[in-house]
């Protein structure tokens, strides 16, 4: 073989050692990146999951006759019969 020859192939060859390394790298890289991206969308589905219990449980709440008497009295200004309202001054 001629040293032409032997160079050449040292040449490609570290050329494709390069090139693999880098890809390897970026691999790499995008690798932690997704693993991020897991753990945040992990997170976030717990979040979600309890505001969903959270809000199933309101929803049990708003067909009681207990939210519905806080409403009456909350918003409505609603009392039962019998009850005195006492309103504070404006100062």
């Amino acid at each position: 073989m001629s040293p032409v020859t032997i160079i050449g192939v040292i040449i490609l060859t570290l050329t494709l050692c390069g090139t693999f390394g880098y890809r390897q790298f970026a691999l790499q890289s995008q690798k932690a990146e997704y693993a991020k991206q897991i753990t945040d969308l992990k997170k976030q589905k717990k979040q979600l999951s309890k505001e969903k219990e959270d809000l199933k449980d309101f929803r049990e709440y708003v067909k009681t006759d207990e939210y519905a008497e806080e409403i009456a009295r909350e918003k409505l200004g609603l009392i039962h019969k019998g009850e005195i309202l006492f309103v504070p001054e404006e100062r």
